[in-house]
């Protein structure tokens, strides 16, 4: 059986088959052997010349070993951590004897680079692959946790952003508890991960994504540019820098997508004209990185730069490590800003309190009241999200005018939407409840107040700029890094677009002083910053 063509992808023609195989070696392969195996580090692509493989999740906690597909001749093995660096999760077992053509990742993003027609095959075959053994084979990762707490749904939100395959389990449910009795977990263990045999207890993002060895460990490669950072902005300058042969790193304190992936809907992004889910164009931009030879790796944050060397500045990681480059691109954005209210942080630990309407953020709210606070687009998308989920809307809004901050696409389908109650010129003073919030008390401008039934608050009142880490930089009062014409000095002489204060180092997107903060322009910043990275690195 062809294993691409019985998931419904794409597949090599005997041409492209001849042409792969000549950047690898012809083994032959007896029944019984694994070419690779589930828990090592990394894997080989093969190509099957005569051999039958099969490609098998190892048994779990909760399910024995399980057959996800049969591969024969004329086909190929592997799959999108290939490309990503993710610990190998199936074994290929050869169940039928003959040769094999096995290529080392080195040699496969090679042949990548080189071979247009193949790359294409080979990236949507890997990520049409990963779509079918996130469903056949999600056992590989299994999440348990309590639903509505923040851990849990950070823990959620970094694994789908980052494309894993996983099973998740709620510890409510009959499932979670009998997983939790297996293998000797508490209340006080969740959120908790099950990775190739091992129980992570408490799990978060960055202890995931180190048992997948998707943190960043030196290869010995030299590095051109680190992009910090991978919203819109970011992606956008490591898909450009890669596609044009800088040898790229990007990196990222939680996950893919920036403000953008948190985004339910985006209409007016240039080329879907149904609009796109934040979620969904962070994972296309993802793949489309990756099949550049973008080296991806989060969450893996940032601790500063050293630039005792003009020409060669260096990213500091909080775990110590320290990554030499010839530029950097600086696309860290901003963190959202939360209302001064008492058990906030309360409420924001057990899941009421939302900065973001994914998805999985607005499931669960059907026929529930919820209020959004915020008067620009992202407060607009999901207002109109929840409502479409069923759920009854209380929207916030400090300001007079629904319009004046958020696009009349946007006003104009709230303005008539049933199930939306705007509130202008109001401010929420009060949250109400025991674990979880159940009212809210918003004041009018002209002293008087409403309470309102509230099962979550999903806030969008602005943000401020993650720029910590760039001490020594130029930046405005806010604290918005400062470029090329708004820098007060330019001792390096004129100072290129996105160029900071600092040589070699540019920043673009939303922590760029003066940016408009939209995706399509975050986008132009990472491609136009680029070509600035290509200008200053003519000089070596």
């Amino acid at each position: 059986m062809n294993d691409a063509a019985a998931q419904g992808g794409p597949v090599l023609d005997d041409e492209q088959f001849r042409r792969l195989a000549e950047y690898g070696t012809v083994e032959h392969a007896e029944v019984g052997r694994d070419l690779y195996t589930s828990g090592e580090d990394t894997y080989d692509f093969f190509l099957l010349q005569s051999a039958s493989v099969d490609i098998v999740r190892a048994a779990t906690v909760i399910e024995p070993e399980r057959l996800i597909y049969r591969g024969g001749a004329g086909d190929f093995l592997g799959e999108l951590n290939l490309l990503t660096g993710q610990h190998v999760y199936l074994t290929a077992r050869v169940v039928s004897a003959g040769t094999v053509v096995r290529i080392p990742p080195a040699m496969l993003r090679r042949a990548v680079a080189e071979q247009v027609d193949i790359a294409d095959t080979l990236i949507e075959a890997f990520r049409e692959r990963r779509e079918v053994i996130s469903e056949a084979a999600g056992n590989a990762l299994e999440l348990v946790g309590r639903s509505d707490t923040a851990e849990t749904l950070a823990l959620r939100t970094y694994v789908t952003q980052m494309f894993l395959p996983n099973h998740w389990l709620d510890a409510a449910s009959r499932p979670g508890s009998s997983l939790m009795r297996r293998v000797g977990l508490s209340d006080d263990d969740l959120p908790a991960a099950m990775v190739n045999g091992s129980v992570l207890r408490r799990a978060t993002p960055r202890t995931v994504a180190e048992a997948l060895g998707l943190t960043y460990r030196a290869d010995g490669r030299s590095v051109d540019l680190v992009v910090v950072g991978a919203g819109p902005a970011g992606l956008a300058a490591a898909v450009y820098a890669a596609s044009e042969g800088l040898v790229t790193v990007l990196l990222d304190r939680a996950g893919l997508g920036g403000q953008a992936a948190k985004s339910a809907r985006i209409e007016n992004y240039l080329g879907f004209p149904h609009g796109v889910s934040g979620e969904s164009l962070t994972r296309l931009a993802m793949v489309q990185a990756l099949k550049f030879g973008v080296r991806i790796h989060a969450p893996c944050a940032v601790a500063g730069l050293d630039l005792s060397e003009e020409r060669r500045p260096a990213v500091l990681l909080e775990d110590g490590a320290r990554i030499q480059c010839r530029a950097v691109i600086a696309a860290t954005g901003a963190h959202y800003r939360h209302l001064d209210l008492p058990q906030w942080t309360t409420f924001e630990r057990s899941g009421c309190v939302r900065y973001a309407a994914t998805e999985l953020d607005v499931r669960g709210y059907e026929g529930q009241p919820v209020t959004v606070v915020g008067g620009a687009n992202s407060a607009g998308q999901a207002a109109l999200s929840l409502a479409a989920r069923g759920a009854t809307v209380d929207l916030i809004i400090r300001g007079a005018d629904l319009g004046a901050r958020m696009s009349s696409y946007l006003s104009d389908r709230i303005r008539a939407h049933s199930r939306i109650r705007v509130h202008t010129s109001s401010t929420i003073r009060e949250l109400a409840g025991g674990d979880t919030i159940t009212s809210i008390i918003a004041e009018r401008s002209d002293g008087r107040q409403e309470r309102m039934a509230c099962r979550a608050l999903f806030c969008f009142i602005g943000a401020d700029p993650v720029s910590g880490w760039l001490a020594g930089v130029a930046q405005d009062d806010d604290g918005f890094i400062l470029t090329d014409s708004r820098l007060p000095a330019q001792p390096f002489g004129t100072a290129l677009p996105f160029q900071t204060s600092a040589p070699r180092v540019f920043a673009v997107g939303d922590l760029r002083s003066g940016s408009t903060k939209r995706a399509a322009t975050a986008v132009g910043d990472g491609a136009g910053a680029v070509s600035s990275v290509h200008t200053a690195l003519a000089a070596d």
